[in-house]
């Protein structure tokens, strides 16, 4: 539910972008201390943003709607990294995909990480899944605190992404019926990321050491390695198998037959600016090249390499910021 620049106002995204920023650095700063300590954080930070990368390009199908949903992440990053580091990680994953690969427009990007990584990693981590996880020793409260916490994740994001939209008012999508189609094609999104998201944490409870439901503190090689193998497999292959029907965001501005108003809503300098960028940046735009690349005969599908580049860069901008917050502050 990448938010495109065409559905925010200047005013709105400058908002969005001002109050993101300030939960970035506030998380930055209180993130350093922890990065000295555990010398395996930058590496585990890194692969986990490169899993989520791809995970991020499976579309599942929702039966029955024409729709399709996506993780969005937040909530798993915060639960593994805690809430300042996933903060971190999510907006590097959603900084590439704008760049890279025009998914999210640069306008949009402090909405989309304040929808996707603020409401997840910083209100709905503490106050729900800490709250029913407890300290971690029961898997069913575990298991029922991630599907509720995504769930309500992944619907506040999806009424932000509504309300935002309305608050811009350069588009003449209808609030009411805007929300009503929103909410519950994103409820069973969230249920689905949920039982995703524990599924992923009963994994890591069955290796050496189990996993407590908190953040993970060292995480050792094995978990490492995993991480970048299933990023690896997810966007190089399990890429292939995407939905392509509409995401939830697309398929309610299709039921309310507003995609030429988004096509005509008003264009200023700042959203053409931002066009231009992205046109500059955007490698792979939509996650596939022009053309297949042959390779001895094999035809390799554009959204593997997206896939793997996208999870690569994801890794390689993620490890970049942590070691530079881990470098100890000069005394003046």
């Amino acid at each position: 539910m990448h938010m495109a620049d065409a559905l925010l106002s200047p005013e709105v995204g400058a908002s969005f972008l001002a109050a993101s920023l300030t939960a970035l650095v506030i998380g930055a700063r209180r993130l350093q201390a922890s990065l000295q300590e555990d010398s395996q954080l930058v590496a585990l930070m890194g692969v986990l943003g490169a899993f989520v990368f791809a995970a991020q390009m499976i579309n599942f199908s929702i039966p029955g709607t024409g729709s399709s949903g996506h993780l969005g992440g937040g909530m798993l990053l915060a639960i593994l990294l805690g809430p300042w580091a996933g903060l971190i990680v999510i907006a590097s994953v959603l900084l590439v995909q704008a760049l890279f690969f025009a998914d999210g427009g640069l306008l949009a990007w402090g909405a989309n990480v304040f929808n996707l990584g603020v409401i997840s990693c910083l209100i709905l981590y503490p106050l729900v899944y800490c709250t029913l996880a407890g300290d971690g020793n029961s898997r069913a409260r575990v298991t029922l605190a991630a599907v509720l916490a995504c769930t309500l994740s992944t619907i506040l994001g999806a009424a932000g992404i509504a309300l935002e939209t309305a608050a811009s008012g350069i588009t003449r999508l209808p609030l009411p019926e805007f929300l009503a189609l929103m909410i519950p094609i994103h409820l069973v999104i969230g249920l689905v990321e949920g039982l995703v998201t524990a599924g992923v944490l009963t994994a890591l409870a069955q290796r050496p050491g189990g996993f407590s439901g908190r953040p993970l503190q060292a995480g050792g090689r094995g978990i490492i390695a995993s991480f970048i193998l299933a990023a690896l497999l997810t966007g190089g292959v399990l890429s292939w198998l995407a939905s392509e029907h509409p995401d939830g965001l697309e398929w309610s501005v299709e039921r309310l037959r507003a995609t030429s108003l988004l096509e005509e809503a008003p264009v200023g300098t700042l959203h053409r600016q931002s066009a231009q960028v992205q046109q500059l940046t955007s490698v792979l735009p939509d996650y596939e090249l022009p053309n297949a690349l042959p390779s001895n005969g094999v035809v390799v599908p554009g959204v593997s390499i997206a896939g793997i580049v996208g999870s690569v860069v994801t890794l390689a901008l993620v490890a970049l910021v942590a070691l530079m917050l881990r470098r100890p502050r000069r005394n003046n």
